[in-house]
């Protein structure tokens, strides 16, 4: 049975869509079979071609219905649900069905009340600093608002994931064939952790240093050996 991460959260503007597009980007990196499953209905689909892992479009609740099951049926599979921003009801439903739950937030005092509100509506859920700064200035203070302001939950919030400007291609309607390699050893250790919460054993990847253009996608001969459903198998709705 495939292993379902939520990726929520009361306040839009966190990084969720970017964060669960490098969470499944790291999971392909990794040899693990994944879909990100769109919810949000104020973006659209991207193209799945070139890409380490499935797109599937569940703007609806009874298309989210459908490709949930269809993701738990896939032996090995995991699920990676964006659950947008603003939408407690969503937020809460995806809660009830997740396996692991992650509440991105952002360096303003703004998001860490936001998620210190969703760590106690979620007891189940980790907080994931989200796009942090990388500035030695700027991430000492974002850093000291963490220790001040959520050192209760200091066992609920996972290593930051770094702001990398190269994460937006991943956001892209048709993906570039090749990414720099900074945003796919990010990619990487944020697949790992999850890999780790959720005790699904994998390797710890090894940085690269090696342009990532020479990894093989999931369409490539490379990883013939593990054949992916078709897109429309996990994607009931497509507009």
């Amino acid at each position: 049975m495939a292993e379902i991460v939520c990726i929520i959260g009361n306040k839009g503007g966190t990084g969720k869509t970017t964060l669960s597009h490098m969470l499944c980007q790291g999971f392909g990196l990794v040899r693990q079979r994944s879909v990100c499953v769109l919810t949000d209905t104020h973006r659209q689909p991207l193209d799945p071609d070139g890409r380490r892992y499935l797109i599937a479009d569940a703007r609806t609740s009874e298309a989210l219905g459908k490709v949930v099951d269809k993701v738990r049926s896939l032996k090995g599979w995991l699920g990676v649900i964006d659950g947008g921003g603003n939408r407690s009801d969503m937020d809460r439903k995806l809660y009830s069905l997740a396996n692991l739950v992650l509440l991105p937030f952002r360096d303003s005092h703004e998001d860490i009340r936001t998620v210190i509100k969703d760590l106690e509506t979620f007891p189940r859920a980790y907080a994931i600093p989200s796009q942090w700064p990388t500035n030695p200035w700027a991430l000492e203070a974002a850093n000291k608002a963490v220790r001040q302001h959520l050192w209760r939950y200091s066992d609920r919030i996972l290593t930051p994931v770094p702001a990398l400007s190269a994460s937006k291609l991943l956001l892209q309607k048709e993906i570039p064939a090749a990414l720099p390699t900074p945003l796919a050893n990010a990619c990487r250790a944020l697949a790992y952790r999850v890999l780790e919460l959720l005790e699904v054993p994998c390797a710890e990847p090894a940085e690269e240093v090696a342009a990532e253009a020479a990894e093989p996608h999931a369409g490539d001969p490379a990883c013939a050996a593990s054949p992916l459903p078709q897109p429309q198998q996990l994607n009931p709705i497509r507009h």
